[in-house]
């Protein structure tokens, strides 16, 4: 069974002896029930460090602002950040390795198996308890979650409760680690894209109204953008905006810059926004699902990223953030590809 103990200890050595900069962990929520990201410098406050279902944020994502910060200090600190990762979080790191955003040794990774759990959805959380509050949320003995309110406390079927990812994911152990706390218990799948074909299962016009009615709440505020440790250009191609300014950069060169979209969060701009990050997502996105959770308008775009993932797999056999050393899916080729897209 998974046990954090096991990895506070050698967080707490690491910190110790200076080799790494900091932890990156989970420490209990502030506001709710959902575990906070925390940042650790000093071995003492190791003990902050917590392992439950609520466990929800892909932490992957600060190392991008990391290596952002390190671009920005003269005098960098280089030794490798330490981070928890659950099986969903390797893979992200998996991806940046590949695409060499990042190096094996600036970072230091902390593995926790999900074994036969995973992380709580909050909208099923709240239809469950009914307008109550959840104090605590753990993993039982029986493989059920248990959820402790201010007057009582209820099991639930892990499956009634974990968030849909969860359920089809393929990766519940970390794929890559220094260290590793728990089992590679791997959870049988039955449809791992279960989700997908629920949509494609909706006729061609229905389908179009659940998009157009979904993709009209956008207010275009950037979060699944934001939190995803996938998106870590300089410069978003479908933001306007957002330019990449260098001591060099002329006032004719940004005059001139094209504008592939308005930033006025219109269908028609929401629609190419949406699609073209999904585009951008083909063969990286590992289903962590923080675009859809971070959204505020609760705007399924999950739906997009495993479509594409799918594709990769069936037309390429292309899984995502397994392998290291395997080639990013658009820098792949093959003497046997399917041309038969050209015409």
């Amino acid at each position: 069974m998974a046990k954090i103990e096991d990895l506070k200890e050698e967080a707490r050595k690491l910190l110790r002896e200076g080799k790494i900069k900091y932890v990156i962990g989970y420490a209990a929520g502030t506001n709710g029930w959902m575990a906070s990201p925390i940042f650790i410098k000093k071995p003492e406050d190791v003990e902050k460090l917590v392992w439950d279902p609520t466990c929800v944020h892909n932490l992957s994502r600060f190392l991008v602002d990391e290596k952002r910060r390190k671009e920005r200090e003269k005098q960098p600190d280089k030794r490798p950040v330490g981070i928890f990762v659950k099986g969903c979080d390797s893979r992200a790191i998996v991806v940046l390795l590949q695409e060499k955003f990042i190096d094996r040794n600036d970072v230091y990774i902390l593995g926790i198996s999900c074994e036969k759990g995973g992380v709580v959805d909050e909208h099923k959380l709240a239809r469950k308890l009914e307008g109550k509050k959840p104090k605590k949320i753990e993993l039982g003995d029986k493989g059920q979650l248990v959820v402790t309110t201010a007057n009582r406390k209820a099991e639930f079927p892990v499956e009634e409760l974990l968030a849909e990812r969860c359920l089809e994911c393929r990766a519940n152990f970390p794929v890559i680690s220094d260290i590793m706390s728990g089992e590679k218990i791997k959870r049988t799948v039955e449809k791992p894209f279960g989700s997908v074909e629920k949509m494609e299962r909706m006729p061609k016009e229905e389908r179009w109204r659940f998009w157009k009615e979904q993709l009209d709440k956008c207010i275009r505020c950037y979060a699944c953008r934001s939190v995803c440790p996938m998106c870590y250009c300089d410069e978003c191609v479908v933001d306007s905006i957002n330019l990449a300014v260098s001591a060099d950069t002329t006032a004719e060169e940004k005059a001139d810059k094209v504008k592939w979209i308005q930033r006025s969060a219109e269908s028609s701009e929401n629609f190419v926004y949406h699609f073209v990050r999904a585009i951008h997502l083909a063969g990286r996105c590992i289903d962590c699902g923080e675009c859809e959770r971070a959204c505020p308008l609760d705007i399924p775009v999950r739906f997009l990223n495993k479509k594409l993932e799918r594709e990769a797999k069936e037309l390429f056999g292309y899984e995502v953030g397994f392998d290291p050393a395997q080639p990013s899916l658009v820098s792949s080729f093959r003497d046997d590809d399917p041309e038969d897209f050209i015409r």
